[in-house]
């Protein structure tokens, strides 16, 4: 029987979700599994992978072939990278403890630019945050002084026609007293 290491579709229309599933090769995309070993979320900003670690090297090691998509997600995850150094112990190229403190180096280290990579996502999402708080700020100010001079040109208005009143009452209250 040969097995496949494949997404299998969850989530609704435009929001995929997958699980990571082991199914028999000529079972359908969304069909009857043998095992599943994790999920894949591409939604999210990086993608979330919840993956089984030790049963997704156990179905590398007997054979299962998985998908390219599925092949990218255990390379990421370094499925094959243990693989590979288990071959190597294999050989008799290195000790299983070498093999260990290279694959650990090697986690280690992608956790650093994991990390790295977050701290840069979450700092230019600050930096356009305050970037769009100053923009908002600049044209709330702008609106603000448009807003005062309409208000002072209202004022103005105003205090000139109270003045043409008082000058129109003023030469009228003049004209009977003088006559």
């Amino acid at each position: 029987m040969a097995t496949k290491i494949r997404l299998q579709r969850h989530g609704r229309k435009n929001y995929a979700f997958y699980s990571i599933v082991i199914a028999n090769a000529q079972a359908p995309r969304d069909g009857r599994f043998i095992e599943k070993i994790g999920t894949y979320n591409p939604n999210t900003n990086p993608a979330t992978i919840d993956l089984n670690f030790e049963r997704a090297l156990y179905w590398v090691l007997v054979g299962a072939q998985p998908t390219d998509t599925v092949q990218n997600i255990l390379s990421q995850e370094g499925v094959y990278l243990k693989k590979h150094l288990l071959a190597g112990v294999n050989k008799g190229a290195f000790d299983e403890a070498t093999a260990e403190a290279k694959f650990e180096a090697w986690k280690k280290e992608k956790d650093t630019k994991a990390v790295k990579a977050a701290d840069k996502l979450a700092a230019a999402a600050a930096a356009d945050k305050k970037a769009r708080f100053e923009a908002e700020k600049k044209a709330n100010e702008a609106l603000a002084a448009k807003i005062a001079e309409k208000k002072a040109a209202a004022v103005a208005a105003q205090a000139e026609a109270a003045a043409e009143e008082a000058a129109e009452e003023a030469p009228a209250a003049e004209a009977p007293a003088e006559a």
